[in-house]
């Protein structure tokens, strides 16, 4: 709901001035021509009257005290400055660019991940299922998701419909990407990434900070940037990585974790690493996650102002210029009638 506010409120003491000036200052007068009378003594003695300066006083009809009256109000109110506030607003900021890094490689597919009942599923499935909870609860960030293998590729640009993130998260299956691992050029996509949001964001928006939350289960396997090539550019551009390892460190060939390059990547970037073995220690290490990129939604309300003085000005302007013009009809009128009157007595 809007409201109304003078800026200049001790203005009004103004209003009563035109009293003041009534009751405290000589009235205007106006001298008029007079005829000069040789017999003027004789005449004063005759009368018995005693000779003075005199002035005739212009008086204002009813009409015109009433424009007066309203003049000065309208133009007291327009000089306190009268500002309009319109009703309260919300402005939303988001606090952080997270980009979840999806491992999508063949091995994701292992069915060795147990949950707090004995039921055993994909690590693939386990990981969709912390990511949903996860993204719920990140109010204020926006999420994007890159989904990773032989190649990486942008599933979903940076966005704070955490509902459509979700979805797109869900349709997200191994095998879309190949089935080895390429975890260089998947960091690397995702500072691409960053790089792009940054140059399509506001002024305010710059200074948002940066996080990628990479999760894989084995090592790289033929990147065109390596791993720790690809942090080290990461943290001249203000980007945190945080990694979680999913399946079991002691896996030997292809699918074992190369644990010394992603503890490499986060100390390069100020990131910390986790061990994920089941689906509990995954929650915990997303649940460790959100205590170290805490929300930083912010929100402010404010108020539009539109001054409304120029208005009163107009008003005062168009009343004088009615008034003008409709005495001067007046006079016209009358002028008419006095001529016409005046020849019908000549006839």
């Amino acid at each position: 709901m809007s409201s109304l506010e003078l800026t200049y409120p001790w203005l009004l003491l103004l209003l009563p001035l035109p009293l003041l000036v009534m009751r405290f200052s000589n009235a205007y007068k106006t001298k008029k021509t007079a005829l000069k009378v040789p017999f003027f003594k004789t005449l004063i003695d005759t009368l018995n009257e005693k000779p003075s300066e005199g002035a005739s006083m212009l008086k204002a009809n009813l009409w015109q005290r009433t424009l007066l009256v309203f003049t000065w109000i309208c133009l007291v109110f327009a000089m306190t400055k009268p500002t309009q506030l319109s009703a309260p607003q919300l402005r939303e900021q988001l606090g952080r660019d997270v980009m979840i890094v999806l491992d999508l490689s063949g091995s994701m597919n292992e069915a060795d991940f147990v949950d707090s009942e004995g039921n055993k599923s994909t690590r693939i499935d386990a990981a969709k299922h912390v990511l949903q909870d996860f993204s719920a609860s990140r109010q204020g960030d926006r999420l994007g998701l890159i989904l990773f293998a032989d190649a990486a590729f942008l599933q979903t640009p940076f966005t704070a419909d955490i509902a459509v993130w979700q979805t797109l998260l869900v349709q997200s299956d191994t095998g879309m990407a190949g089935q080895s691992t390429h975890l260089g050029d998947a960091v690397g996509l995702a500072i691409k990434v960053f790089e792009q949001a940054e140059q399509d964001k506001s002024n305010q928006q710059k200074n948002r900070e940066k996080v990628v939350i990479l999760l894989t289960d084995g090592n790289d396997t033929g990147s065109f940037v390596s791993p720790i090539d690809a942090a080290k550019v990461a943290a001249v551009k203000g980007i945190r990585v945080h990694v979680i390892a999913m399946g079991d460190p002691a896996t030997v060939g292809e699918q074992a974790l190369d644990m010394q390059t992603i503890d490499r990547i986060t100390q390069e970037t100020g990131g910390q690493t986790f061990k994920a073995l089941d689906k509990q220690q995954l929650d915990q290490a997303y649940q460790t996650i959100s205590e170290l990129e805490p929300q930083l939604f912010n929100s402010t309300s404010y108020q539009i102002t539109h001054t409304l003085h120029h208005y009163l000005v107009i008003v005062i302007v168009l009343l004088y210029l009615s008034a003008f013009s409709l005495s001067l009809l007046i006079q016209k009128i009358k002028t008419r009638k006095t001529s016409k009157h005046q020849g019908e007595q000549h006839v």
